[in-house]
């Protein structure tokens, strides 16, 4: 059985710094190689601009949590995950916990931008995926600078080649892990949203929420019902399960965690986080 904690007092959300993106040009992807990494740091509480790219991103966590916003979904990727993002989708990543990001170009192969030999429905939207100790090897592994440099001898781009194939087939056969919290399009209830997103836990209730946004609890409960097809509770539950990621990354132990999320228990938590998604929580707060 889980509570939820009492509504705290309004705060001002703190002031986010906004990043241009990198310059994906200098790690443009081609037939001859056809996936690219690169690295970057990220302050906590920076959004780096929306921008897209005319081939498929992978986007790594190997420390912090992002969230990526494409399209009327936002994306938790917590440390050693991964989020795939279809060439041509304009995204924002906002950096929750400072992180380091490791960032993966793919080429499309024969019109078909998926990391498997066959085209799926899978891989024309976002999602976020596991990284497997092989696949974090591998990147680990892979050429991080750009194009400005030296050209690289044929035995080095044959040594790449081999990698790309090899990060290419372990990508496709990632599990999916259910991270995704639904964004309405209506521009009322996603400015509500998006100040949950930022402090869910300002409020415990749709009403607080609600009073807040200057609108009534009856109207903002049918935009949920109508936009996202879900009511307040479970989305917020979602957005609670992001929460959770940023305190485990700062090291906080499962209990205290719990506690501050307003659950009763660790138990109840523990099975919020299994119905959530589908492991337990010392699973999927597993840092590797």
């Amino acid at each position: 059985m889980s509570r939820t904690p009492a509504s705290q007092p309004h705060t001002e959300p703190r002031r986010r710094a906004l990043r241009a993106p990198t310059d994906a040009t200098r790690f443009t992807p081609t037939p001859q190689r056809p996936v690219r990494a690169h690295s970057q740091h990220v302050e906590p509480d920076t959004d780096i601009e929306p921008h897209s790219h005319a081939w498929a991103q992978v986007a790594i966590a190997a420390s912090g949590v992002a969230r990526i916003t494409a399209g009327n979904a936002t994306y938790l990727v917590p440390a050693w995950r991964a989020i795939w993002i279809p060439p041509g989708v304009v995204h924002v990543v906002s950096v929750v916990e400072a992180a380091e990001l490791l960032t993966l170009y793919v080429l499309p192969q024969d019109g078909v931008a998926s990391p498997v030999a066959a085209s799926t429905a899978d891989w024309e939207h976002c999602r976020v995926l596991e990284v497997t100790p092989l696949l974090r090897e591998l990147v680990l592994r892979m050429d991080m600078t750009d194009d400005r440099g030296e050209p690289h001898p044929p035995e080095w781009l044959a040594r790449e080649r081999r990698l790309n194939e090899l990060v290419l087939d372990e990508l496709g056969h990632a599990k999916p892990v259910r991270l995704g919290i639904a964004l309405p399009a209506d521009k009322r209830l996603r400015a509500l949203c998006r100040a949950v997103l930022d402090n869910p836990q300002r409020h415990a209730t749709l009403a607080g929420w609600a009073r807040e946004a200057g609108a009534s609890e009856r109207t903002v409960a049918r935009l949920f019902r109508d936009e996202l097809g879900t009511s307040f509770g479970p989305w917020r539950q979602q957005v609670l399960l992001g929460r959770a990621l940023t305190l485990a990354t700062q090291g906080k132990p499962m209990g205290l965690i719990a506690s501050e999320l307003g659950y009763a228990s660790a138990s109840a938590f523990s099975a919020m986080v299994r119905r959530s998604v589908g492991v337990p929580p010392s699973r999927f707060f597993d840092r590797g």
